[in-house]
């Protein structure tokens, strides 16, 4: 008989939620340690930080036991659109880079001084947050008028705008859209879409070009 694998519950969605899923993802990234690495299976609790980034799937050659490890707990998104609308940002260790130049972007559009990234992490809880579920917020904008990589809610699904345009996520990979939106609300941090106006461009999966 052969032995069946089943995905572990480590795919994150545009709303946070953590589900097992087949399609891994371009990016990885962590909430802390929120899995019990006998079993490979999450705790009750989602977060055990603030700081919710966004790291690369491979880096220096290094290789981890994905939840088998009292470690941080890999998370897995299909882009990083995905990852900013749950409500994680760039690492700074693996993604140094990106990360300067989220947190470059990140205060010309929320217009601050300069700040730590625990700063950044602390405004990001309160805008993903809604007690224990994700909080959605109001269009700070026409929809068409929204940054590439800025994420909405619509009916019961997502979709990242590119050039203007909704495309309907899916765990493995986008979609084109036939109708127009209703009632759309924003999924990703208005902080972060903010960012993404003052010139932060977004990793988007490759599905997205072309539709």
């Amino acid at each position: 008989m052969q032995n069946i694998i089943h995905p572990l519950q480590n795919r994150v969605t545009p709303l946070g939620e953590i589900v097992a899923a087949s399609p891994r993802g371009t990016f990885t990234g962590n909430r802390g340690i929120i899995h019990d690495p006998a079993t490979r299976t999450l705790l009750k609790r989602r977060w055990t930080t603030k700081a919710w980034i966004i790291c690369v799937c491979e880096f220096r050659g290094r290789r981890r036991d994905v939840m088998g490890t009292q470690s941080w707990t890999e998370l897995f998104f299909l882009d990083e659109a995905t990852a900013f609308a749950a409500g994680h940002r760039p690492c700074f260790y693996c993604r140094r880079e990106d990360a300067n130049a989220f947190r470059a972007a990140w205060q010309r559009g929320n217009r601050t001084g300069a700040l730590r990234a625990t700063e950044i992490d602390a405004v990001l809880h309160a805008e993903r947050l809604d007690r224990r579920t994700k909080r959605l917020h109001p269009l700070p904008m026409p929809l068409s008028d929204l940054p590439d990589g800025a994420m909405v809610r619509a009916g019961e699904e997502s979709f990242v705008i590119v050039d203007g345009r909704p495309l309907m996520w899916t765990f493995g990979g986008y979609l084109g859209v036939n109708a127009p939106l209703a009632d759309a609300r924003l999924i990703t941090p208005p902080s972060t879409v903010r960012a993404l106006g003052a010139g932060y461009k977004p990793v988007l999966h490759g599905s997205a070009a072309g539709l």
